[in-house]
């Protein structure tokens, strides 16, 4: 094990780990360390502060960029402009299934003749010709316009517009999306389907891109089983299963989810990924309060970590943190999730969602409000995070929204942001989507 430098034996950081380390190895019954993320001597940032924190951590970490191949970049943010790399379209090309027609009607066929998509360009039509051209196909020079085959009469060797004939209708000139050099997009844009597409018509065969931040998940506690129903005082891992997937809809790449134990053991991993992971954010869940065996304040200190968060007065999740591990060029976080699991989604859409899009270099989410349907009762002093059903019109609350409960999250679209002293029927609260719910990683 090797500590940060400026940490070494003796100082009050390892006092700090030592002391949860012994009580660790005591019986859980036993005294509680004071301060922490569970409110003891420090006041909790607000919600919004906590999610602007993140976010403003996330945004002074210098970007990683990699070149991939186009369908690799889905999900990602472009780092450079998409420029245009030639004119769009490339050449005078059809807009419609018909004829291609020079100077005034009626015209005369061209026999055995056709213009098709992708084909070597027709030879020039004198004027009074009308050659067949699919939609695509290149213009043959001297065009005047091009004739839908539904607005089109053929009569023998001659062909009778239905329609008065617009010189230029239904051909799209070269150039007329863009030409060469053009900005079609600013770095920083999100990679779509669309956008995939609009760079494969421009030429593009790789985009450069800031990658998925990459994620290791810490899941602590001996109280956890990973199979079968709870029993004799143990319950089953809720977070394992869900926080993967739910980071990976945020957009994140989660490289690991691991395991840990209450115990000496269990500490000295969590300093060993604190220090030494290849994450660039560590997600912990569980030993951010003051209890006797949480033991995620005494590691950070051991390791020089900086607290950036520490407490947020938001309900459920309030001993949920947020540290920015050391000195790494890169930069390095920890965001300490609760261990209740509805507590756990609490502190992802606070401080995980903001970080990670940050990291990712994308835009924070779009602020709304909606109405809500009935009273909504809250804290006295704290935000609450209250599960919701949403309707044309309203959002609907949803019953069994306590800390350790996922029945609610489960059925919902979102959380709706319920200030202190709670909401009136009717009255607009603020929405935070769920990543299903909304898009998932290309919102």
């Amino acid at each position: 094990m090797t500590a940060d430098p400026g940490t070494g034996p003796g100082t009050d950081a390892d006092r700090a780990l030592d002391q949860a380390l012994a009580l660790v190895s005591r019986d859980p019954r036993a005294e509680a360390t004071s301060g922490g993320g569970s409110g003891g001597g420090h006041r909790a940032a607000t919600w919004l502060r906590a999610r602007e924190t993140a976010t403003r951590a996330g945004s002074a970490v210098r970007g990683r960029t990699h070149r991939v191949p186009l369908a690799a970049a889905l999900g990602e943010v472009l780092a450079l402009p998409l420029d245009a790399l030639g004119d769009l379209p490339s050449f005078d090309t059809s807009a419609m299934d018909g004829w291609a027609v020079a100077g005034p009607g009626p015209w005369t066929i061209r026999p055995g003749e056709s213009a098709l998509a992708g084909s070597d360009r027709p030879a020039p039509l004198a004027d009074g010709e009308a050659v067949r051209i699919a939609t695509g196909a290149r213009i043959p020079a001297d065009t005047t316009a091009v004739i839908r085959s539904e607005h089109s009469r053929e009569a023998g060797t001659l062909l009778y517009a239905e329609r008065p004939v617009a010189t230029g209708q239904d051909i799209r000139p070269r150039g007329q999306e863009c030409r060469s050099g053009d900005l079609l997009l600013p770095a920083g844009s999100l990679v779509t389907p669309a956008v995939l597409g609009l760079a494969a018509a421009a030429g593009y065969d790789e985009l450069t891109t800031r990658p998925r931040p990459r994620v290791e998940i810490l899941v602590l506690g001996d109280e956890l089983l990973t199979e079968g129903p709870p029993h004799d005082g143990l319950i089953r891992d809720a977070l394992s299963p869900m926080l993967g997937p739910w980071l990976t809809r945020l957009g994140a790449e989660v490289i690991a989810v691991r395991r840990l134990g209450d115990d000496p053991a269990g500490a000295e991993a969590l300093l060993a990924a604190v220090t030494g992971s290849a994450a660039d954010v560590v997600i912990t869940t569980g030993g951010t309060a003051s209890g006797p065996v949480d033991h995620v304040h005494p590691v950070l200190a051991k390791a020089g970590a900086e607290l950036l968060v520490d407490g947020v007065a938001v309900r459920p999740g309030h001993p949920m943190l947020l540290a920015r591990l050391g000195e790494h060029p890169d930069g390095r976080h920890l965001v300490g999730l609760p261990g209740n699991p509805l507590a756990a989604v609490s502190g992802l859409l606070t401080l995980a969602e903001p970080l990670l899009r940050a990291l990712a270099g994308r835009r924070p989410r779009p602020r709304y409000v909606v109405p809500v349907e009935g009273d909504v009762p809250g804290h006295p002093h704290d935000t609450r995070l209250v599960p919701v059903l949403l309707t044309e019109d309203h959002a609907v609350p949803l019953r069994y929204n306590g800390p350790a409960m996922l029945r609610g999250v489960a059925a919902a679209d979102a959380l709706a942001v319920v200030p202190p002293n709670g909401a009136r029927s009717g009255q607009e609260l603020e929405i935070i989507d769920l990543p299903w719910a909304s898009g998932g990683c290309f919102t």
